[in-house]
């Protein structure tokens, strides 16, 4: 069975597995979803990922949480653009996440990166999800 929204799979996958005060979490693999835990890992929301061959084309990322004083160090994780109903925003139009306590994951003509490396480089995108 297909995955209509295979970014929204994943973070619900961190979601619940934080909730369950899991060490890590299994997700299948793609190119998309290793640039949205590139951003997490960078921003300090995870410890980081490993890819994983399963077997030959089947591969699985293997996502490492991170706790602070046995509290998930991320507190919401929500998908912003779905499948039915993307969202692009200009950068001056981009709101901050939790007033500026949190990020959002955008995917940009120059890559997917955070919030404020887009406001560095001046360019908007699609909100993939907000962190907080």
């Amino acid at each position: 069975m297909a995955l209509t929204d295979p970014v929204g799979d994943m973070l619900t996958r961190i979601r619940n597995g934080q909730r369950a005060n899991k060490s890590a979490v299994m997700s299948p693999a793609s190119k998309l979803r290793m640039n949205v835990l590139e951003v997490l890992k960078r921003e300090g929301y995870i410890r980081g990922y490993t890819r994983q061959d399963v077997r030959p084309g089947v591969a699985e990322l293997n996502i490492e949480l991170k706790y602070h004083e046995g509290q998930p160090v991320i507190s919401r994780i929500a998908r912003v653009s779905t499948p039915g109903r993307r969202v692009y925003s200009k950068i001056e139009d981009l709101p901050k996440v939790a007033n500026g306590l949190g990020i959002s994951i955008l995917s940009t003509p120059k890559g997917v990166m955070s919030d404020t490396e887009a406001r560095a480089q001046h360019v908007g995108g699609e909100v993939l999800c907000q962190v907080f």
